[in-house]
């Protein structure tokens, strides 16, 4: 609980636990944490972009809005290496609008 942040390294006991909320979940999901980062402008933009593979965690392409990030890892979340908004490369539909003029 406390490498995911969930608790401070003082709280190590059974009552603190047990007092845990739903809020305190929520807050650590990769999701809060992208729109926290200014990644994403809103909370929906933040699911559609780690829905569309566009964002990382250290060097692991993460896909799930719902991954709970540690403490340790919160810092390494950024636009994946591969991501078209990170490359400025075309992304599929360009291409396509692209080959069929």
């Amino acid at each position: 609980m406390v490498r995911l942040g969930l608790l401070k390294e003082s709280e190590r006991k059974l009552d603190y636990i047990l007092g845990l909320t739903i809020a305190q979940f929520m807050e650590r999901r990769l999701q809060t944490l992208v729109v926290k980062r200014k990644i994403a402008s809103s909370v929906h933009h933040a699911r559609v972009l780690i829905r569309q593979k566009h964002i990382a965690v250290g060097k692991q392409l993460v896909n799930i809005p719902s991954f709970l990030v540690r403490v340790s890892s919160e810092q390494h979340i950024q636009l994946s290496a591969t991501s078209v908004i990170k490359t400025g490369a075309l992304g599929r539909q360009k291409k396509k609008r692209a080959a069929a003029e």
